[in-house]
């Protein structure tokens, strides 16, 4: 499973440099110098297309601009400047090639990443696809994504009988976690599923 660490930006200067929206909580580890991230298409850069009659340029998304995003992009240095990360890929030389890149997801195989130390915390990964299920066994749903919330981690929870519903992540709520099992356990108050 590719987990996604970061987005490309806008260029950064004419040499290929580019800003990175970083989605992860190491990036020192993940942007250094000489690792590898895997690429998935974004939402593709626009290009301006004149119209006729002098009206403003309508933007079109440029169906080329797909295949110069390559597999993967090795990092050749980064750094932070005025609390964004930017990033010089090896062989991205220019601002328009850094341009072709606008809005390229980088990730990394979920395989490669280690569990957390601390028996509380979980990636995102481990916890997509587990039943959910009261402490008395009843089935709620499945956990199909997370919400990173300001107050808290919320789980996205798909109902079997249609719907969704967020659960707040903390212990008073969701007592057990057991990956082994391929199971969360709920104790939701009275009226979380309602809402």
């Amino acid at each position: 499973m590719l987990l996604i660490v970061g987005r490309i930006g806008k260029p950064h200067g004419i040499r290929g440099e580019v800003t990175v929206e970083v989605r992860t909580d190491e990036p020192e580890a993940r942007f250094a110098p000489g690792a590898v991230l895997s690429t998935e298409p974004g939402v593709p850069p626009r290009v301006e297309t004149p119209r006729r009659g002098g009206a403003e340029p309508a933007a079109t998304a440029d169906p080329e601009v797909a295949y110069l995003v390559p597999d993967e992009l090795t990092i050749e240095a980064a750094r932070w400047h005025q609390g964004r990360m930017l990033v010089a890929f090896e062989g991205v030389l220019d601002r328009e090639t850094a341009e072709a890149l606008r809005g390229t997801l980088l990730g990394v195989d979920s395989a490669s990443v280690a569990p957390p130390e601390d028996p509380e915390e979980f990636h995102d990964h481990q916890l997509v696809g587990l039943a959910v299920v009261t402490p008395a066994g009843e089935h709620l749903g499945e956990v199909v994504k997370i919400d990173h919330a300001p107050a808290s981690d919320l789980l996205v929870l798909r109902r079997p009988q249609g719907g969704s519903a967020l659960i707040p992540f903390v212990k008073a709520i969701v007592p057990e976690v057991d990956l082994a099992g391929g199971r969360v356990v709920v104790d939701p108050p009275a009226g979380l599923l309602d809402l």
